[in-house]
Parts: C-alpha cells; sequence; structure tokens
C-alpha cells in the first residue's frame, strides 16, 4: 500500500547550507549521502512525497535519480534557489506555490495547506485546518495547526502524512481562528439561554 509523506528543504548540493543551519557534515557529498538515506529508508518507489521547496542546486539529476516516490512539488519563489530544480521539473508529478489537500483521520475531514513559507492564516483556519510550512529551518515557532516540516527541524527525515502528522497537529494548540469563533458561539449560546430565561420568566 502506498503513502504519503511531507518534507523541505533539504537544499540538495547546497554546502552552504550546513554553515548556515549547523549542519555536522564534512562536504556536499557526505550532507546528500545522509539525506537521501534517510529520505529512502522512510519513502517507497509506490509513495507520494510533498516536497514544499528548497529542494537543491546545482545538477540535480544525480539526486533526483536516487530519490524513491513521486514527487508534488510545492516551490518557494526564490528563483536562485528553484532555477536548478525547474530544470527538471518533468520528473515531478506536479509543479505549484500553494496546495491544500483534504484527509480524513479518526473519522474526522481536515483540510491541510502546504507551502513552503509559514503562512499567518490560511484556508479554513478558523475550522481547525492545517498548515505545513518549510523555509525557516526550525527557527520560526508555529501558531495553532501548523508546523515546519522542514528537514532541520525534523531529525533529517520526512514526515509520514498518516501517522506522524496527525500526531504532531494533536500535541499542538487549537488555531486562533478556530479559538474566536468557538468564544464567539459561546458567547451567542449564552444569549440564547438567557433570552430563553427571560421568556420563560414573562410566561
Amino acid at each position: 500500500m502506498s503513502r504519503e509523506w511531507v518534507t523541505a528543504d533539504p537544499h540538495f548540493n547546497h554546502f552552504a547550507i550546513c554553515k548556515f543551519m549547523d549542519r555536522p557534515f564534512k562536504n556536499v557529498w557526505a550532507m546528500n549521502t545522509f539525506i537521501i538515506d534517510n529520505w529512502n529508508d522512510k519513502i517507497q518507489p509506490r509513495d507520494t512525497v510533498y516536497v514544499l521547496g528548497d529542494l537543491g542546486w546545482g545538477d540535480m539529476q544525480e539526486v533526483l535519480d536516487l530519490l524513491n516516490g513521486k514527487i508534488i512539488y510545492i516551490h518557494s519563489l526564490e528563483w536562485t534557489h528553484e532555477r536548478a530544480t525547474m530544470r527538471f521539473k518533468d520528473r515531478f508529478e506536479s509543479v505549484s506555490p500553494l496546495m491544500t489537500i483534504q484527509r480524513v483521520f479518526n473519522h474526522k475531514k481536515i483540510y491541510i495547506t502546504m507551502c513552503h513559507y509559514c503562512l499567518r492564516t490560511w484556508p479554513k483556519a478558523h475550522y481547525n485546518s492545517w498548515h505545513l510550512f518549510g523555509h525557516s529551518h526550525g527557527r520560526l515557532k508555529p501558531k495553532g495547526k501548523s508546523w515546519d516540516v522542514g528537514i532541520d527541524n525534523n531529525n533529517y527525515f520526512p514526515l509520514s502524512l498518516d501517522e506522524d502528522v496527525p500526531r504532531i497537529m494533536a500535541e499542538r494548540p487549537d488555531n486562533p481562528a478556530y479559538q474566536r469563533l468557538r468564544h464567539q458561539k459561546s458567547r451567542a449560546e449564552v444569549a440564547a439561554e438567557i433570552s430563553e430565561d427571560e421568556l420563560e420568566e414573562k410566561e
């Protein structure tokens, strides 16, 4: 049975990222090999993986040939980062700057919006929908039901959409928009109860 995965910001072939993000690799070959091994340890050839931008630099052909899975690429808008990757866009199932999908977890329908960048709000946030992002390399604190899926924030591994992400979201607080909506509903319910009490007193 095929599965779905999500990840971001591997920065293949980009050794400067080791300095910027304090990655513990001596050279680009060591970094690429480690990340590819982690990727293929989890992702099988028939699986689908959503990659939320900054896949890599330079000649990506060799790296892409080694990666398992059907890649859905959600790119950043920084074309200095994406120019090399876009030369191999035929390797991807689709390419877009943002995507919202719908899945069912514990018999509940959940909308998941994926973008390279962290969004302040996202589709159906007031219904406690989820938001997955990259770009920040674990340096930006998420709000509500959101999470940085970049490898620097997740021990250099991709996250499974059916197990890892629901587990993380179960521990995250509700979205601010959802909290406000619940508060408004509570106030409306209290007002309705007061009105009913007043009617009963008049009767």
